[in-house]
């Protein structure tokens, strides 16, 4: 038998449509089971060929159309191919440019970062560096703390339970408890739902803050001065989209600097605008000493840089910066991408938006026991599932209510009881049932219980409606399946 013909573009490259189609969507995912380990991610929870895409819609080599609220893991701040996007591509394209000018100052860098600047908070900006690094958000992270190991002198991190892999955990050897690393010492993050000192809310806030000035400032913890600490202003896939109480974050600002530990803020997933402030840490008005930004700020490209004060930049010459921090591509599609979002509001857009979506989440949580927890910021939102038929869990909230106001609002625990145990399988069932009505959404938290959605920030009205009437006939639908079934009469 002869080999199949796949049609050839101009240059010789391969039209990856004619491919899918001529082979058929089912035959490439047979070889990518057999070509690539079972560590690949999404892969084995949505098992479709995307073809074309174009903003929130993503199409399969099958021709169904997918809604996708994954967003690239959060990478495509205005969707798939958004056409401020396509153009800056092209125009570095015919402009005959370098498409990698290791760390030259070029046209694409300089207009980058000067868009960049425009939108830092007005107390970095103002002192900012900025070193660019791989392209991955755990190299950002790696950047960070050789930078600051070296401004400080000192050694170790202090990072907090359920930080994202690929972060702080896979960079450094584990804020995770399946990867102990010395180097970093874990605090409690503050939570409503589960608040790991049983308390949850405001007070459980104070307790979590406690607790790190106790660890830092007692001779017998055995816990020498860090060489800094690093915090997600919301949690992402490690935490499942839990936002750090305003509050909180301003007495870990304060206890750092009062120690003369640099602060490093993790905005890789919360940046450009995606929890309803350009960056998340702005929400609580507090200005860190150095950011760790990637995913969006490339416009969908491989990028990632480390902004910083400036006075933390000892010992830089002769620093490696690696091979790949000069894409050009991924330059001109996160200028486009910065510009694009903060001309047209869109982080406003997203707080607007993204507190619509939780108040109609809220009202699914009322209906359904099996939804424990709903809570995010912006369009950054978790719904967290839980098995009503289990017996106990693991610590509780206080009085029921929301823990914090405006768009980072969480549902407490109906009633205040404690929180039921994570339904991991119930989580995969829904997302599962989202897939088979078209929704692509991800699944995050310390037992992958938590449905995540990370829409693009150009998400409408009707859009956000369709995603929220799939997203809750898809958790009813599971919940049936399972015995989920209705909540308690008041």
């Amino acid at each position: 038998m002869g080999r199949t013909q796949v049609k050839s573009l101009p240059g010789g490259a391969v039209d990856a449509t004619a491919l899918a189609s001529r082979n058929g969507p089912e035959a490439i995912l047979r070889r990518q089971a057999a070509r690539e380990p079972a560590a690949r991610t999404y892969a084995r929870a949505l098992p479709i060929v995307p073809v074309r895409a174009r903003g929130l819609t993503i199409e399969g080599a099958d021709g169904r159309r997918y809604l996708d609220c994954l967003s690239g893991a959060g990478t495509l701040a205005l969707g798939h191919n958004h056409p401020v996007v396509l153009e800056a591509i092209r125009k570095v394209l015919d402009s005959g440019a370098p498409l990698n000018a290791l760390d030259l100052a070029t046209p694409a860098k300089d207009a980058f970062l000067t868009e960049l600047y425009r939108t830092l908070p007005p107390g970095l900006a103002e002192r900012a560096h900025v070193r660019f690094c791989g392209p991955a958000g755990s190299e950002a992270v790696e950047t960070a703390y050789a930078l600051v190991r070296a401004a400080t002198g000192r050694s170790g991190l202090l990072a907090f339970t359920g930080s994202g892999r690929g972060t702080a955990g896979r960079a450094l050897g584990g804020t995770s408890a399946d990867t102990p690393d010395t180097r970093v010492a874990r605090l409690p993050y503050p939570q409503g739902y589960r608040c790991p000192f049983g308390v949850g809310g405001e007070r459980g806030a104070d307790l979590a803050a406690r607790w790190t000035e106790s660890l830092l400032d007692d001779p017998g913890a055995g816990l020498p001065l860090p060489a800094g600490m690093i915090v997600e202003p919301v949690q992402s896939e490690g935490g499942g989209v839990i936002p750090a109480p305003h509050t909180w974050l301003r007495r870990m600002r304060q206890l750092t600097a009062d120690r003369s530990i640099p602060l490093i803020v993790d905005e890789i997933h919360t940046g450009v605008g995606r929890t309803g402030a350009f960056w998340a840490v702005e929400h609580s008005g507090v200005t860190p000493d150095v950011m760790v930004l990637s995913k969006a700020i490339g416009g969908s490209l491989p990028l990632a840089v480390v902004v910083y004060r400036d006075d933390l930049g000892i010992g830089e010459p002769g620093t490696p910066v690696g091979t790949f921090p000069g894409n050009q591509l991924a330059m001109a599609a996160g200028t486009a991408t910065l510009a694009h979002v903060r001309e047209n509001a869109l982080a406003e857009r997203a707080a607007t938006l993204g507190q619509h979506m939780l108040d109609q989440l809220q009202e699914l949580a009322s209906e359904l026991a099996c939804v424990g927890d709903v809570r995010g910021r912006g369009l950054m939102i978790g719904v967290e599932l839980v098995d009503p038929e289990a017996e106990g869990g693991s610590g509780f909230s206080g009085a029921p209510g929301v823990a914090e106001s405006g768009a980072a609002a969480s549902v407490m625990p109906r009633s205040g009881r404690h929180p039921l145990p994570a339904a991991p399988e119930l989580a995969a069932a829904v997302q599962q049932e989202c897939l088979r009505r078209g929704l692509i959404v991800g699944l995050g938290g310390r037992h992958a219980s938590v449905v995540q959605l990370m829409p693009p920030l150009t998400l409408t009205d009707g859009q956000a409606a369709a995603v929220l009437d799939r997203l809750a006939d898809a958790v009813r639908t599971a919940a049936r399946c399972r015995g989920g079934g209705a909540a308690d009469a008041p």
